[in-house]
């Protein structure tokens, strides 16, 4: 999975990054993206797209992505930011935060996904990048745990919802849940129409 990172590296590049985001799907919470650089050479065993792991490895190579890495870096773009330029621009946005605030500035960016975030360093869009670069798939287990856990940590304050199990995905749970309740303030609301629609029917 270091094909695309060997090949820029061999161009001249330095500092290779990997983006990937979490959470376009979801009706409740913000979208998470994560950045990662690693050294030259490192593999670390595991690392693969993030839907194609356990909970408990997730978490496991969360840990050990960190410590190996030369840089990495999460950001977010909030429920308001998705209302106000849509879901796929508040994703590009994550995306360029993730990467702007590496400790350790990339020169080149692979991004998961056909399309690229307005960056200031060079960048290639790559469709299953998560299960193609190892960086790009790092980027996606640190996008996802991140925002797992604060799924976890809203679903204390919004126990109605149990987004504990479902994480703001639009589960029966979940979609119960909203019929019985209405949303709340980590809602998305341009995602609800169809399913507030049916209440009120």
């Amino acid at each position: 999975m270091l094909e695309y990172e060997a090949l820029y590296t061999s161009q001249g590049y330095r500092a290779v990054c990997g983006v990937d985001e979490a959470g376009r799907g979801p009706l409740a919470g913000p979208v998470c993206a994560a950045a990662v650089i690693f050294p030259e050479g490192l593999v670390i065993e595991g690392v693969d797209d993030s839907k194609k792991l356990t909970e408990k490895k997730r978490e496991l190579l969360f840990d050990i992505i960190k410590e190996k890495a030369l840089a990495y870096s999460v950001a977010w773009a909030s429920v308001e930011e998705i209302e106000e330029m849509n879901i796929l621009n508040a994703a590009m946005l994550a995306m360029k935060r993730a990467v702007e605030n590496l400790s350790v500035k990339a020169d080149f960016a692979l991004i998961d996904g056909n399309k690229t975030p307005q960056l200031t360093i060079p960048c290639l869009a790559i469709v299953k990048g998560d299960a193609l670069s190892q960086s790009i798939a790092a980027a996606s287990i640190l996008a996802k745990v991140s925002r797992d856990r604060l799924m976890l940590e809203l679903a204390k304050k919004y126990p109605q919802y149990h987004f504990e199990k479902h994480k703001g995905y639009g589960t029966k749970v979940h979609r119960d849940a909203l019929l019985e309740y209405g949303p709340c303030e980590i809602h998305r609301p341009s995602f609800l129409k169809k399913i507030l629609a049916v209440k009120d029917e």
